[in-house]
């Protein structure tokens, strides 16, 4: 699981070089930031995912900020919230906008792009957004760390049993050959 996420996560020199983590300074400098490890990776999935769905301007600060406050690897949350794209935020939102908009008891628009482009129909529409943003977000960061923590366990527990086995096959053969 490590040496996955390792080849997959960018450098930590040039995330430290980039202009627009600049403004955290020192903070960077912290080893946490860096470690992959259980506690890190599902955390950084957590804020990852729950950072994803908050309205999309400057996911990417909100990210690391989230990342250097909870010491949780940096790169991992912040490259989850590009799963937050052009092409998938519209799909999203609406279904941010649906959950917000039954919970509030408001009547659920169907999606009409002139309707949601008129930036006059915005004001009806944000409380129920809003809402669904947050308990969307919520949602998926509590699932994303479950799922990390579920999976780097299985991998844990499918490498000792490989070993356990592994040494149970070594113990009936003699360890050298002054043995035989």
């Amino acid at each position: 699981m490590k040496r996955w996420l390792r080849r997959r996560l960018p450098d930590p020199r040039s995330i430290l070089d980039s202009q627009y983590l600049s403004v955290f300074g020192t903070l960077l400098q912290d080893p946490n930031l860096w470690h992959l490890n259980r506690r890190s990776a599902s955390g950084a999935f957590a804020v990852g995912l729950f950072v994803m769905f908050l309205p999309p301007l400057g996911q990417m600060f909100v990210a690391a900020a989230a990342a250097i406050v909870f010491r949780v690897n940096l790169p991992i949350s912040v490259s989850l919230v590009w799963l937050s794209n052009p092409l998938t935020i519209p799909p999203m939102f609406y279904f941010a906008y649906v959950i917000g908009a039954l919970i509030l008891g408001d009547e659920i628009r169907t999606f009409q792009m002139d309707f949601w482009l008129d930036w006059h129909n915005w004001l009806k529409v944000i409380k129920p957004v809003l809402l669904g943003s947050l308990i969307c977000a919520t949602v998926s960061g509590a699932l994303g760390w479950l799922f990390v923590e579920g999976l780097w366990r299985w991998n844990l527990m499918r490498q000792i049993k490989r070993r356990r086995a592994r040494y149970a096959a070594s113990t009936n053969l003699p360890s050298s050959r002054r043995q035989t």
